[in-house]
């Protein structure tokens, strides 16, 4: 056959094996989404029924392995992009101290009840549990980001721990390494070498970061190419991952040290929005892969052996970090919930068995089988959060709160019923429009319902409870809470709006930072918590100190021109200091109106 030949034959082949996974993925995602069971196990199971082990479509998928593991570097960068290196230094308790505690003993747990129940070596049960104590990063924060919980306590400690779990690949890899019973490649880096090449490839991505990324981006947004931001960000990722994997080092955490260093960058959400699509594509490639690649065989001779180390995987680390949780004095419900959500084996786990099965510490069959657990154990997380949604609504049906699920549908959603949004409330109710309330400060609610007012609790920045308060047929949803803990993230309320197209999203915002960065987002309103008060006293403040009612009027027009000029500026600059001339200071006083020319330039105009 000619090279011709042969070219169009591989491409043929290529284009029937995308088409093939892409019409699995489809079908598979819309009817797992159906159930709402989650894009990923639809992926998993599609994976299964095309692989070589059912039907049989696709009969290499190993060789999709390199494209696939792209789709996780993609969702790490995106974290690394809503990650500024303040909050990074805030979390570092949880991620050094709760995730590194997580790992060391769900580690060490799951490696005893191995090497106690399986009756294989300290080193086979080491090199079983070790990667079993890890979580699946994939499946956790997509299910995270879609509820708008990432920002939350919860999510915040949950991304902790998966961030210290994908630090503690390298680590782990070293360890089944040192453990081989394979005679060592003289040519492969040991482990304090592997240690020092993370040192040298983390600092050569912040230095690149700092001298030639940032630099890079403001050229291009300069420029104005919106494809250009797509290239750039793609080979920003692509880069970053060769340069850990050519160092052996784990792909995944390059692309997450490569967004963190463009997360302060003013074409961050731009970014994200253009990596997006290739993320959600090139991730749900791997799942594809991930099903594909068990062997149902071997996994149809041992189900009892899949389903109990499944289920002891889960309940071992459900009970240690719901543990650890409580240690940090968080609530039970709160604990609890981490402790399931983080409860499965991760995809990482598919990468050490099969360096555990190559250093000969476990076999291919136990490799595929373990592999089996994984997929189960991740399969059981839909399931689990919804015991977890109708646990906390129980409760708070037993404290004497109900859920806004009980709540009748109305036109109007108020999310926060502090003094903000009590003035709002009120207003609203001073012409009978019918409201939802929802707050999740217990107290205030109770202290609400002493006056007269049904408020429903619930964390109302969640897309899954505002559908239960009616959402989808409410006309405005009112986010008057305070933003504690960056709840209104732009990321956040993006969400709101592509899940509720139909309805105005009014906004209270915090300050001067958050209004900028929710520039562009198509709400309804926004407004400063502050700014209409603080203009009003400076009006007190001005006549008292004898200016007259007129020209209290005109500084009142002025400063909030000024101010909506800097606002805009500063919105399309990423720059706080951008338009700082327009701001009064005591060099930069407000001239008179006899004094300013505009001013006399209208007053000649006028006709007498």
């Amino acid at each position: 056959m000619s090279s011709a030949a042969e070219t169009a034959a591989s491409t043929t082949v290529l284009l029937e094996a995308t088409a093939i996974m892409l019409g699995a993925a489809l079908l598979s995602v819309l009817i797992f989404r159906k159930l709402k069971l989650g894009a990923t196990l639809g992926y998993i199971v599609g994976g299964m029924v095309i692989g070589p082990q059912v039907l049989g479509l696709i009969r290499d998928p190993e060789a999709l392995a390199g494209l696939t593991e792209v789709g996780i570097a993609l969702l790490l960068f995106i974290v690394g992009l809503e990650l500024n290196p303040a909050r990074l230094w805030r979390l570092r308790r949880d991620i050094f101290g709760l995730g590194l505690a997580q790992v060391v003993l769900c580690g060490i747990a799951i490696s005893l009840f191995a090497g106690g129940t399986l009756s294989v070596t300290w080193a086979a049960a080491l090199a079983i549990g070790l990667p079993l104590a890890l979580s699946s990063t994939a499946q956790v924060l997509p299910m995270l980001r879609a509820d708008n919980e990432l920002t939350t306590a919860k999510g915040e400690r949950a991304f902790s721990i998966l961030l210290f779990q994908d630090l503690s690949i390298v680590p782990m890899i070293t360890i089944i390494a040192a453990m081989s019973r394979v005679p060592p490649d003289p040519a492969a880096p040991g482990g304090a070498m592997l240690a020092l090449y993370t040192v040298v490839a983390v600092i050569g991505l912040v230095l690149a970061g700092r001298l030639l990324l940032a630099p890079m981006f403001r050229l291009i947004g300069r420029l104005g190419e919106r494809e250009l931001f797509v290239v750039a960000g793609l080979f920003t990722v692509i880069a970053a991952s060769a340069l850990m994997h050519a160092f052996g080092l784990s792909v995944a955490l390059g692309a997450f040290v490569a967004g963190v260093m463009l997360a302060e960058s003013p074409y961050r959400h731009e970014l994200e929005s253009d990596v997006e699509p290739f993320r959600s594509i090139l991730l749900g490639l791997f799942f594809l892969s991930v099903g594909m690649m068990l062997d149902l065989s071997v996994i149809a001779e041992r189900p009892l052996f899949v389903v109990g180390i499944a289920l002891a995987v889960i309940v071992i680390k459900t009970a240690i970090i719901t543990f650890l949780s409580r240690i940090a004095k968080r609530r039970w419900n709160e604990s609890f919930r981490l402790g399931l959500l983080l409860s499965q084996a991760g995809e990482f786990g598919f990468v050490l068995f099969a360096q555990a099965a190559a250093a000969q510490l476990i076999t291919s069959d136990a490799a595929s089988l373990l592999g089996a657990v994984i997929t189960l154990s991740m399969a059981t997380t839909p399931f689990l959060m919804r015991l977890t949604d109708w646990l906390e609504r129980r409760e708070e049906r037993a404290d004497g709160r109900d859920g806004p699920e009980l709540g009748p549908d109305t036109p109007i959603i108020i999310v926060g019923y502090g003094r903000f949004g009590q003035t709002v409330g009120q207003m609203l109710m001073a012409k009978r429009v019918p409201v939802t309330l929802v707050d999740t400060d217990a107290e205030m609610i109770d202290v609400a319902g002493d006056f007269g007012t049904k408020v429903y609790f619930g964390d109302g920045t969640r897309i899954d409870l505002l559908r239960l308060a009616g959402a989808e047929q409410a006309r405005a949803i009112l986010f008057c809470n305070d933003n504690a803990a960056g709840s209104l993230s732009r990321e956040a309320l993006a969400r709101v709006l592509e899940a509720f197209p139909h309805a105005q999203i009014m906004v209270r915002t915090f300050d001067r930072r958050h209004m900028i960065d929710l520039d562009g987002l198509d709400l309804a309103y926004t407004q400063r918590e502050l700014f209409e008060s603080a203009v009003k006293m400076g009006r007190a403040a001005l006549a008292e100190a004898g200016i007259a009612s007129a020209e209290v009027d005109r500084v009142e027009r002025e400063y909030r021109l000024r101010d909506c000029e800097r606002l805009e500026r500063q919105a399309s600059t990423g720059n706080l200091r951008a338009g700082l001339e327009r701001s009064f200071a005591p060099d930069r006083a407000l001239a008179d109106e006899e004094d300013d020319p505009s001013v006399q330039g209208e007053s000649e105009s006028r006709p007498g």
